[in-house]
């Protein structure tokens, strides 16, 4: 045993007390009593949840139609109606803005073959001029007037005096926030037609001429008419117009000088028709 021992490099570890191995780490290939059993049973774990249902489809919500508004909206009829007086208004805007042209246009072929009817459809109220403008506006009142000749119901013949149109027209717009373009105007324009289409010595000058006399003659049978000229029943037989002019006094810091003398003329006597009284009469009615 000690040869053995001795001669052998083999290593000997010390027995212990009782003859047994001393306690240690265990040799390889065998289990160490920590290690955990094999047979032990597994920890249970948690049932794992069910996978989401998928969402069901969206329902497509109908998309509300709006509802027809304007011209649409009308029945067959009335569209169509509503559509034959939006071109009637279109077709004469559009010949309104062509004699517009041609009469503020410089003469040509057009204006001199077809002059007489742009005349009878710009004036005398959309008649164009640039006295607004001028280098020396209109710097004088004319007052027009006018006196008739009537038969009574009794049958004669009465002159009636001076009736002063402008002045009553004046005295209507007067206060009045709103007043018409025919008390404004009406009178006023028709004198300048007058006017502006006879010279000096009241003759026509041009086409115009017997257009103007008769709307003047037309509008100033209608004022009488108005302020009953002759009384009740009374027919206005003729006519007598006339203008009063006086100048615009100057501004105390001018040092112009003007004359404040008025200025009269009188335009001869014009028999009235019978279709301008039934005319007027039928307007002052509708009115």
């Amino acid at each position: 045993m000690d040869e053995y021992d001795e001669g052998s490099k083999a290593r000997h570890l010390p027995d212990g007390p009782d003859g047994s191995l001393p306690e240690g780490p265990a040799s390889a290939g065998s289990t160490p009593d920590s290690a955990p059993s094999t047979d032990q049973e597994p920890v249970p774990q948690a049932p794992t949840a069910d996978p989401p249902a998928p969402a069901p489809a969206p329902v497509p919500v109908p998309v509300p139609v709006p509802a027809p508004t304007g011209i649409a909206s009308l029945p067959l009829r009335s569209q169509v109606v509503a559509a034959l007086a939006l071109a009637v208004v279109a077709v004469v805007a559009c010949v309104h803005l062509g004699m517009v042209f041609l009469h503020v246009a410089p003469s040509n072929t057009v204006t001199k073959q077809h002059g007489r009817a742009i005349d009878d459809w710009i004036y005398p109220e959309f008649e164009q001029n640039w006295k607004l403008f001028a280098p020396n506006p209109l710097q004088q009142n004319i007052d027009v007037q006018v006196r008739a000749q009537v038969r009574g119901a009794d049958g004669g013949i009465t002159e009636t005096g001076w009736y002063d149109l402008s002045a009553l027209d004046g005295a209507a717009i007067d206060g009045n926030l709103l007043p018409s373009h025919t008390q404004q105007n009406e009178l006023r324009r028709a004198w300048d037609f007058y006017t502006g289409t006879h010279d000096n010595q009241n003759r026509p000058v041009g086409l115009r001429g017997d257009l103007s006399q008769r709307y003047l003659r037309r509008v100033v049978v209608l004022r009488l008419d108005r302020e009953g000229a002759g009384g009740k029943g009374a027919v206005v037989e003729s006519v007598q117009v006339r203008s009063r002019t006086t100048n615009v006094p100057p501004p105390k810091w001018s040092e112009e000088q003007v004359s404040d003398t008025p200025v009269l003329r009188e335009l001869p006597w014009w028999t009235v028709p019978e279709e301008d009284v039934t005319d007027a009469r039928t307007e002052a009615s509708a009115r």
